[in-house]
């Protein structure tokens, strides 16, 4: 009887030993993300731009209205100036949300500085005009991580990286320094994005630990293969396309290979619902409000059965 029983332990202790390893290899295969993150434990609210429906876009009122909203995450869309700054913009160009013109490349951190970010916002909305928004400038990377700190989370998309050399570099500089990650290179509350693999890949090679997003901009229906979602699995933890172009079935793929599904830009609650009823883990809204009501009825609906707690 004894020796039945250290022959039972041993196997046991084998079975969980066996175990730990393929976890630990599993781990290791997906850039070692041990760390627990808001994405892994709800469905995400990402306040696309900052509350961007009813504030200027990339501006500190459009972060803190998103906050206000109770948004997940404060996206950031970044570019880089003449003399190496991270800014807080979408387009290359200064033109659309701003008084100036011309390509942020082309301009150092302090001619952007001198711009005027929210009067566009006010003409071309006036059931929104502020006049608080008249004069903002656009934020950089370090203001917004001064302004909102460690406690807040944030959605960084590397914009238009091969027009910025050693974009990375820098954006993972500016992360340390402002401690947004720990002595092992892990973080609780940043993801990076980019359309760009290869800015990713590079991302990865500085730190395999930080959560990766790989975004698609699909001008026809969406389709993607198990092989493609193997790839990017190697290095990244979710894919974010245009939600316009994708249906139930590639949603389903994507959740199959245990990766996030964040779609952007969803702003209809019908779209909303449809999202959440595919399976998305959550999505980039302009009214990060309007997403908190829906959500909070679709947990009500289903009793709270198909939502990732």
């Amino acid at each position: 009887m004894k020796t039945n029983l250290k022959k039972f332990g041993f196997c046991m202790m084998s079975a969980a030993f066996i175990l730990q390893a393929t976890s630990m290899g599993a781990s290791a295969a997906n850039g070692n993300h041990s760390n627990s993150s808001i994405y892994e434990k709800k469905i995400v609210n990402v306040a696309h731009r900052g509350a961007s429906g009813y504030a200027p876009e990339h501006t500190i009122p459009a972060y803190q209205m998103g906050e206000q909203m109770k948004g997940d995450y404060i996206e950031i869309d970044l570019q880089m100036t003449k003399d190496g700054r991270l800014v807080a913009m979408h387009d290359e160009k200064v033109d659309r949300t701003t008084n100036g013109t011309g390509l942020v490349k082309d301009l150092t951190l302090a001619e952007i500085k001198k711009l005027d970010a929210g009067t566009w916002f006010n003409e071309k909305y006036p059931q929104l005009a502020k006049e608080g928004y008249e004069g903002l400038k656009v934020p950089t990377l370090e203001e917004v991580f001064k302004k909102f700190g460690k406690q807040a989370n944030y959605y960084i998309e590397t914009k238009s990286p091969d027009v910025y050399p050693g974009m990375e570099e820098e954006l993972l500089q500016v992360l340390e320094e402002y401690k947004m990650v720990d002595s092992k290179g892990r973080t609780k509350n940043v993801l990076i994005q980019s359309f760009s693999k290869e800015s990713l890949m590079k991302v990865h090679e500085l730190n395999p630990k930080l959560p990766l997003v790989q975004l698609f901009s699909y001008k026809t229906q969406a389709t993607i293969s198990d092989e493609e979602l193997e790839s990017i699995k190697e290095y990244a933890v979710g894919v974010g396309p245009n939600f316009s172009k994708v249906d139930g079935q590639y949603v389903e793929m994507v959740r199959n290979h245990d990766l996030q599904f964040h779609p952007y830009t969803v702003n209809e609650r019908a779209d909303m619902k449809k999202a959440l009823e595919w399976g998305a883990t959550g999505l980039f809204t302009n009214y990060p409000d309007v997403f908190n009501e829906v959500l909070s009825e679709y947990k009500h609906k289903d009793n709270g059965n198909k939502v990732t707690k």
